[in-house]
């Protein structure tokens, strides 16, 4: 994978740093970004069209990411599923681990064993949030999440999009929090 610039953003559940390269979007992840900032001019512009739209994302303004993503980070099934993911599972929508095995074409005899693979390959997802894998919930409740302070950021995620009820701690983000001009 090519160096990568960045950018971040503060939000309602932590810092988000969003990286890309010239070839697309090809990490998110939670907390600002560490050591040098590289100064790749079409990687950076990348990474701040990117905050733009997770800013967006945040204050309920955007349901949908329009960004190029770079799948360099990701190979073989894990990159399956997470195109699967990307492709069939909208905003306000839920899927659960084993439905997106078997859209996937992951299923097998025993039928936990796909959504426990899927539940892995959720938590390696390079691209969170912009690829939504606090989407995939378990047959029986949440499920996991490995982001931020972990199944308190997918809840807050969902209850954004509308797919749980609002509780009583929830707040927007907006107004607009402040951010880097990285």
């Amino acid at each position: 994978m090519a160096a990568l610039s960045w950018a971040w953003l503060a939000t309602p559940v932590g810092p988000v740093a969003v990286g890309a390269s010239a070839d697309g979007v090809a990490q998110v992840r939670y907390g600002r970004p560490a050591g040098k900032l590289p100064d790749d001019l079409a990687g950076l512009k990348l990474a701040k069209a990117a905050r733009q739209q997770l800013t967006e994302y945040f204050c309920g303004q955007r349901t949908a990411f329009d960004l190029p993503v770079d799948w360099s980070g990701t190979a073989g099934a894990q990159r399956e599923v997470l195109q699967v993911l990307d492709r069939s599972v909208r905003y306000g929508q839920t899927t659960t681990y084993g439905a997106l095995a078997a859209a996937a074409g992951l299923t097998a005899g025993e039928a936990t064993l796909p959504a426990r693979a899927v539940g892995q390959i959720m938590g390696s997802n390079p691209i969170p949030v912009i690829i939504a894998c606090h989407r995939v919930v378990a047959s029986d409740g949440l499920g996991g999440y490995s982001g931020g302070a972990g199944t308190e950021v997918k809840r807050w995620l969902l209850i954004l999009e509308g797919s749980l009820p609002t509780t009583l701690d929830w707040q927007p983000m907006c107004p607009h929090p402040g951010h880097t001009d990285r």
